[in-house]
């Protein structure tokens, strides 16, 4: 019997209908996150790039960005069996199987127990997170196992995601991630002599409103300096619509350039 036989899903689609993603009824859902982290990775369509996807969960960052760019090859490693099982359906039902692959391990372990990527260290072209937003502690435990394991981790965990992200990275290569503000605190440090040409792209969800989230890019081994851009607003004037940006990336697939 298959990890993820035993859960509900439903069937929902992502991209204006080109990515089709089996995900669990209750508990964590992916959603606009996730496609705004795919949409943010510098991974250019020619480059045949290697890319890794921590945390994958049913594999929406991954699959979205091999969608969005054919000929990107992406590994997505997912500590939960049940959702790594997910993913792998859903990588097969959209065809991209032989772009895809997914890893059912855990990347908080130390890297030399992970046999399947031990040998690719300092190889990827680009590595994505979407680590949990909560430490344990800090709120009331979701009852849903996939939701607690999704939204909360360890306090200081984001160090050993930066840590495991640096060591698969090619010197040069990018780690892009997506956070709340109130994390900048732990993440700076976490990436600091790691990852250089840090640029903070913040999210604002209406006009004059505070950033509810932060995309953050870095490049391993560099010394440039780190950058705060201009934020971008995701609904329009009506609050219920995205704004042309946004609906571009949402609907059709299009990227999100962080290029400073």
């Amino acid at each position: 019997m298959s990890g993820a036989s035993h859960i509900a899903t439903t069937d929902d689609v992502f991209l204006g209908g080109a990515l089709r993603l089996q995900q669990p009824a209750s508990g964590y859902r992916a959603g606009l996150d996730a496609v705004l982290l795919a949409a943010a990775c510098p991974v250019t369509a020619g480059s045949a790039a290697r890319c890794l996807d921590c945390g994958a969960g049913v594999g929406t960052v991954g699959l979205a960005l091999a969608r969005r760019v054919a000929d990107a090859r992406v590994t997505l490693i997912e500590r939960d069996p049940a959702l790594a099982d997910l993913a792998k359906r859903n990588a097969a039902a959209n065809g991209l199987t032989d772009r895809c692959r997914v890893i059912s391990d855990d990347l908080m372990r130390p890297l030399s127990q992970i046999a399947a990527l031990v040998g690719e260290a300092g190889t990827f072209d680009h590595v994505l997170a979407n680590p949990p937003y909560y430490a344990h502690g800090d709120g009331t435990r979701a009852r849903d196992r996939l939701k607690d394991g999704s939204h909360a981790m360890q306090a200081g965990s984001l160090e050993d995601w930066a840590r495991f992200a640096a060591a698969m990275t090619r010197d040069g290569g990018s780690l892009t991630l997506i956070h709340r503000p109130d994390a900048l605190p732990e993440i700076l440090p976490a990436l600091q002599r790691r990852f250089g040409r840090v640029l903070i792209l913040p999210l604002h969800p209406r006009a004059g409103a505070p950033a509810s989230r932060m995309i953050i890019q870095g490049l391993k081994a560099s010394r440039a300096a780190l950058q705060i851009l201009a934020g971008h607003v995701l609904h329009a004037e009506d609050a219920h619509s995205f704004t042309p940006e946004f609906d571009a990336i949402l609907r059709h697939g299009a990227g999100l350039e962080l290029g400073a």
